[in-house]
């Protein structure tokens, strides 16, 4: 295979393999360090071009393979890497101390998108002027919020006021991961089970247990 000049590869290909050895490795083909000249000559008789794969390994690995068909392999196993790298970017929304029901369920819709396509979310109450008074009230919300959205979504940190702004985080659930709800559920049904077992077995203790006999005066 002609390789052009202009062009700089990635890898070293055929002549531009200057080392006097490498280890060839291939499909069908076992590996052994040979003279590069060598396995030049191996490469042309198999039809295939000897390419540099590992040029800091001592001697230097090279592969036996069409060059155009090993590109498209790299460019495959690094499309498919990037497509296994998630993404995740934060979001905000922004809410007011007195946010309306409907502006309330219209952001609490945003966040849900967000969290399912992975990406975390923060939310915040900001306090305009006096409006500070009412940070109680701006608790409540982020609360409710965290609470909507307990299905798909953790809590990262609590409500946090910095300045005039009550932010809490949250990032998306993963799946088959409990809600905090449920964890005390079963942590619950767990205590409860175990109270249970200790309560039969000492029931069956005291019934095993040999009965007094009572003295009969007579």
């Amino acid at each position: 295979m002609k390789i052009d000049k202009k062009k700089q590869p990635q890898y070293r290909v055929n002549e531009q393999i200057h080392v006097k050895e490498v280890r060839i490795v291939g499909e069908g083909v076992e590996s052994v360090v040979m003279n590069t000249h060598e396995a030049l000559l191996l490469a042309e008789g198999k039809g295939v071009d000897l390419v540099e794969i590992s040029p800091n390994a001592n001697p230097p690995v090279c592969r036996l393979i069409e060059y155009s068909k090993f590109l498209y392999q790299q460019k495959k196993k690094a499309k498919e890497m990037k497509a296994k790298q998630v993404k995740v970017e934060l979001k905000e929304i922004r809410f007011g101390p007195q946010t309306a029901e409907a502006d309330y369920n219209f952001k609490l819709k945003h966040a849900q998108e967000f969290l399912k396509d992975g990406n975390k979310v923060k939310a915040y109450v900001f306090f305009k002027g006096r409006s500070i008074v009412f940070k109680e009230q701006g608790e409540v919300l982020l609360l409710r919020f965290a609470n909507d959205l307990e299905d798909i979504a953790k809590v990262e940190n609590m409500p946090v006021l910095e300045g005039k702004r009550m932010s809490i985080m949250l990032s998306p659930r993963k799946p088959g991961q409990p809600k905090k709800s449920q964890q005390r559920t079963d942590a619950e049904k767990r205590t409860q089970s175990e109270t249970n077992e200790i309560k039969v077995s000492s029931e069956t203790v005291l019934s095993s247990a040999p009965k007094e006999e009572k003295e009969i005066e007579e």
